[in-house]
């Protein structure tokens, strides 16, 4: 197992560093590397500059006007956006759905929907968890009955991350009650402003409305639009899952949290005390064990063997790396994490008034008053893309055996 970059891929990291700090719009970093609010134009902002560059796609095969880059290349290109301060790509279209369509659309719809993922253009959004329904998704209840060369869809979707912003909708719904649940699922791409489709925003405690509520009041679907064959969704979406859990592990934005949460500890005066740099430690002992783990996989890869399946492993330890890194910021900010007035914030107060004209810490950083904010969102992560608990029943049974 080599663990070590070939010059060839040291040069590609180069490439890509630089031309991310030349093209990513400072004030867009800015809010990155503070966790400050992202507004959808700073999101798709972004998308659309790397989609100019070919980029948005970066695990695509050339085949489907990807740039083909290995999996080292895919990883180092992660790396250098996260460390610069690049807004996470949105992966609902280009690293979860895209994929999909290529392995199990025919031609048509892969002409159809993947230049719009690829540019930028298009926002997808999510559609699988349910009210009762979220771990065990075998068990969705929006129903799609065909009718004639369409599918009349009814039912809810909730937790639908940014859906207030979607133009489309990947959804899984029942078109079957026979047999085995998992057996009567189908995979239907839903065009978002279809009459009958109701977005309703879901207020969280910051103010902000990341996850949604999505209604289906008789909505009328092309059948055309139905990925692969009828009733055989479950295979696709765990196609799609292994995509989005190995996401969620997100090593490269811990190592830019984790040098963002010495910075709080150095500015908030606590740096010195052994408990904390402690703790700070040991977390990032787990980042770079999470980190070498990420690197077996890849160089599997490179010398053609088979990973283990361990999309589910990458999952449970990267989320509650998040969690902790929350948590210690938190802790080093000590009362200053606490307050968060949005419409102070949103008026450009950042903390303390007598730091500059955008406020900061006192040594001049930006302030602390998104702190809560993240603390409380990331106490999600164990939970989307498959529980913690159920990732790890998973993992005892096809890793262990």
């Amino acid at each position: 197992m080599d663990l070590a970059f070939t010059p060839e891929e040291q040069a590609f990291r180069e490439e890509v560093r630089s031309w991310v700090h030349a093209h990513l719009p400072q004030e867009i970093a800015h809010k990155v590397h503070n966790a400050l609010r992202l507004t959808r134009d700073d999101l798709q902002g972004w998308a659309k500059i790397l989609g100019k560059k070919g980029w948005l796609g970066y695990g695509w095969p050339k085949e489907f006007g990807g740039p083909g880059w290995t999996a080292v290349q895919k990883h180092l290109f992660e790396e250098e956006c996260a460390l610069a301060g690049a807004p996470r790509i949105i992966p609902f279209g280009p690293v979860m759905v895209a994929p999909v369509i290529m392995a199990f659309g025919n031609a048509e719809q892969q002409k159809r929907f993947l230049p719009g993922i690829a540019s930028g253009e298009v926002w997808w959004s999510q559609g699988y968890s349910e009210p009762g329904s979220g771990s065990d998704l075998a068990s969705v209840k929006t129903r799609a009955e065909r009718v004639g060369d369409k599918y009349i869809v009814n039912g809810q979707k909730t937790w639908t991350t940014l859906g207030q912003h979607g133009d489309w909708m990947f959804n899984l719904v029942r078109t079957s009650t026979e047999g085995k649940p998992q057996t009567g699922i189908s995979f239907l791409l839903v065009d978002m402003k279809s009459p009958g489709v109701t977005v309703r925003p879901i207020k969280l405690l910051d103010g902000e409305c990341e996850v949604n509520e999505v209604f289906f009041d008789n909505v009328e679907v092309p059948a055309e639009n139905l990925i692969g064959e009828e009733n055989k969704g479950w295979t696709y979406a765990k196609h799609l899952l292994s995509h989005e859990r190995t996401n969620i592990a997100d090593v490269n934005r811990s190592k830019r949290e984790l040098e963002r949460l010495k910075r709080i500890a150095r500015a908030e005066g606590v740096w010195d005390d052994q408990r904390l740099r402690d703790q700070i430690a040991l977390l990032e002992v787990d980042i770079v064990a999470l980190e070498m783990l990420v690197l077996r996989v890849l160089s599997n890869e490179k010398s053609g063997k088979n990973s283990l399946d361990i999309a589910g492993l990458l999952k449970i330890k990267g989320s509650e790396i998040q969690q902790r890194y929350a948590e210690l910021m938190m802790l080093a900010a000590g009362p200053f994490s606490l307050p968060f007035i949005e419409e102070a914030m949103e008026a450009g107060w950042q903390g303390d008034a007598g730091a500059g004209a955008l406020g900061g810490f006192p040594g001049g950083e930006v302030a602390n008053a998104p702190l809560a904010s993240t603390y409380f969102n990331l106490r999600k992560t164990t939970i989307y893309g498959g529980s913690n608990e159920v990732q790890r029943n998973i993992v005892a049974q096809t890793v262990l055996g």
